[in-house]
């Protein structure tokens, strides 16, 4: 009996058995490479998770700064209005109570007075006793104090006092004039293109308008840009003065004023 196919079959049945196995180890491999990407693809997606959380926060921390800045700052705006608020509200006040012209002269109990106060126009002659001079002053109840105009303001210190030295204007010859006087107060003046408040020297000076004599607080500042080197204020008119609106020059200074031999006091 010839037994030659046998050995041929087991040869046959062997190569097919470690084809088989050899099959299983590649597909066994190719399954060992896809899990190690999905792990190296699921860390990568963990770490994106993580920076956007890191940028989430961080985003948040700057979404609060912000809005906490926003808040201050609205803060801060509702405090400015309202301080111009009040500001307005106290300028739309109205001023000293006036007169016109037909009243006044159907009402004078007095020549130039009514109910025993002055009576004034917008712009009157002012003698200032100190340096014996007279200047046209503007008469305005909407000024709450009143001032000189002022320049070369130097502040020292004299027997333990404040005082200032300052220059005025001659009203004619526009020569300046050297003045030293002790400083009364310090006002606080707030200009409209300024927050910072500027500090001026008040000073006592003595003058008179008509027959009215009185020592007054005036503010030194540069009044070169207005038209009167003197204002008359509320600190002036305030139970003394009533305005006579659209007059000017009501008043009448004493003949021993306005002669060449002036004295220095009223």
């Amino acid at each position: 009996m010839n037994t030659t196919p046998y050995p041929n079959l087991f040869r046959l049945f062997t190569i097919l058995l470690l084809a088989g196995l050899t099959s299983a180890c590649s597909h066994d491999r190719y399954l060992f490479m896809e899990r190690a990407q999905l792990d190296t693809l699921s860390q990568q997606l963990h770490q994106q998770q993580s920076r956007l959380e890191t940028l989430s926060a961080v985003n948040q921390q700057q979404f609060d700064s912000l809005s906490r800045a926003q808040h201050f700052q609205r803060k801060e705006l509702r405090d400015a209005l309202n301080d111009q608020t009040s500001k307005l509200e106290r300028l739309s006040r109205p001023p000293e109570r006036t007169l016109q012209s037909t009243a006044t002269t159907a009402r004078l109990d007095a020549p130039g007075r009514y109910q025993g106060k002055l009576v004034v126009g917008e712009v009157e002659k002012l003698y200032l006793a100190v340096p014996g001079l007279i200047y046209d002053a503007r008469i305005d109840s909407g000024a709450t104090t009143s001032s000189l105009h002022a320049t070369n303001i130097k502040r020292f210190e004299r027997d333990g006092e404040n005082w200032v030295r300052f220059d005025i204007k001659h009203p004619v010859s526009g020569e300046a004039i050297p003045l030293e006087r002790e400083i009364s107060r310090n006002a606080k003046i707030v200009q409209a293109n300024s927050d910072d408040p500027e500090r001026r020297a008040v000073v006592e000076l003595p003058f008179m308008i008509g027959d009215h004599r009185q020592s007054a607080e005036f503010t030194l500042s540069d009044r070169s840009h207005l038209t009167y080197p003197v204002l008359i204020g509320r600190n002036v008119l305030r139970d003394v003065m009533l305005i006579d609106v659209g007059r000017e020059y009501v008043t009448t200074l004493p003949d021993t004023l306005t002669k060449p031999d002036t004295g220095d006091t009223p």
